[in-house]
């Protein structure tokens, strides 16, 4: 019964897994996320230090630099935070562009010349006009449409670029030189279409087309992402794939990683304005799904490691136990995942699945209720270990000791299931050496001739 159910699980699981993975589009938006990675984490710190959660630390620190210390941290903040659209137009396009295997620097630079022509540079305040673009039209407010904006571009770009509208220069003229030029009349095209879609945006009742993808595309996404269920399923989904040995977030990032993303800035725009005190409009900000869904990786696996350290009596479980239970302090499980195994292993499967969804469940309950506050969107790497990525992460240590609570109900809802399989691996250990037979035992040369070659 299980192997046809996990047969039937495997065949219609598998194909939409390798449709997501392969997809170039989704593959770019993915990727052109994980290029601002590094400086959304670099700024966090920033942010966090300015804002860090102990009482009296502001004080102790100005006795050294003065008062108003923090608005000089909040210069490395802002100049990333207020331009994350920017850098994920960049960021997309160049992706997008090595997918479809064009000139990917050109693609990038093309794809933010592109949105910045939809970008509206002249404003009315107070019957004064003002001339630049304002960071609301660039910051976390302009995701959606930076992504649409770069795969769009790109993809006229790559279009006249493999149909040869390129202008072709001698050989020998230095390759920079004629790689700009090949680029040429495919960006025309990109940057003549963006302006007309401009021109169409300004004489319709929407007047930009920034305020068009907010209202169609960015409010109902965000409004999916303000569901109780938005968590379950993502959490659901991505630790289910693990289990085929399919890597769950790789596959599910591509879909859910835009809204997370974008839930994340917003809360991180109102933390650097109003500190801890700020009413955050999300939940279900990337640091909530990192640190508050799964701990010690997919599977939420670190309670299982403790248990095979503290409780298990085959030696399988105990040496897999401690070789895994560093690595699992820092969220990396790929020793249990593959070898427990967890993928396709039946007997683990309900508390895999089980562990993570209780987790989001109860946390997405208890800030609810007030129990712990909302995260504050400061993105920390995924490796910080639990107890200090629950207090970072929204500045109250009663999340810190939360996240210690779900852990051993997560050892509660895992030992049933580990002492099977345990009870198991015990048995085959202490089976007798001569019932241990290998199929390599039965091969015998004694019949082998060389007249048969």
């Amino acid at each position: 019964m299980f192997d046809k159910f996990f047969n039937w699980l495997e065949t219609k699981m598998a194909p939409i897994a390798e449709k997501l993975t392969t997809n170039k589009v989704l593959i770019a938006i993915r990727d052109g996320f994980l290029i601002s990675t590094p400086l959304i984490i670099v700024a966090s710190i920033f942010l966090l230090l300015a804002n860090f959660p102990v009482n009296g630390y502001s004080e102790f620190v100005a006795r050294f630099f003065g008062e108003g210390w923090e608005a000089h941290l909040g210069v490395v903040s802002r100049a990333t935070f207020n331009i994350i659209a920017l850098l994920n137009v960049l960021g997309i396009g160049y992706s997008y562009a090595r997918q479809l295997e064009v000139e990917a620097i050109s693609g990038g630079v093309l794809a933010l010349v592109s949105y910045l022509i939809l970008t509206p540079s002249n404003h009315i305040i107070e019957d004064a006009t003002f001339n630049g673009f304002t960071f609301k039209n660039l910051n976390s407010e302009g995701l959606f449409l930076a992504m649409i904006t770069a795969l769009v571009a790109v993809r006229i770009f790559a279009y006249f670029t493999h149909k040869g509208w390129v202008i072709k220069l001698p050989d020998g003229v230095p390759p920079a030189v004629m790689g700009s030029f090949a680029a040429l009349i495919p960006s025309m095209f990109a940057m003549v279409f963006f302006f007309a879609l401009r021109t169409i945006f300004t004489l319709s009742s929407f007047g930009t087309a920034q305020q068009f993808i907010f209202v169609l595309l960015q409010t109902p996404l965000m409004g999916f992402g303000e569901s109780k269920f938005f968590e379950v399923i993502y959490q659901f989904f991505s630790t289910l794939f693990w289990f085929f040995g399919i890597n769950g977030p790789a596959v599910t990032n591509t879909v859910f990683s835009p809204i997370h993303h974008a839930m994340t800035q917003a809360n991180l725009q109102v933390f650097d304005v109003s500190g801890y005190a700020g009413a955050f409009p999300y939940i279900f900000t990337g640091p909530f799904s990192d640190f508050f869904g799964n701990y010690g990786g997919g599977g939420s696996t670190l309670s299982l490691v403790i248990l095979m350290v503290t409780m298990g009596r085959s030696q399988r479980m105990k040496q897999l136990g401690k070789l895994s239970l560093v690595p699992g302090i820092f969220g990396i499980n790929e020793m249990i995942v593959f070898g427990l195994p967890v993928v396709l292993n039946p007997i683990i499967l309900i508390p895999y699945l089980l562990v993570p969804v209780m987790n989001i469940a109860l946390s997405t309950l208890a800030t609810v209720v007030g129990l712990i506050p909302y995260t504050t969107g400061v993105t920390l790497p995924w490796t910080t270990p639990i107890f200090i990525s629950g207090y970072l992460s929204t500045g109250s240590i009663v999340a810190s000791f939360f996240q210690l609570g779900l852990l051993a109900l997560g050892c509660l809802v895992y030992y049933p299931f580990f002492r099977i399989l345990d009870k198991n691996y015990l048995a085959e250990e202490n089976k007798p050496k001569e019932e241990i037979t290998d199929e390599l035992d039965e091969i015998s040369f004694d019949d082998l001739s060389f007249d048969d070659l």
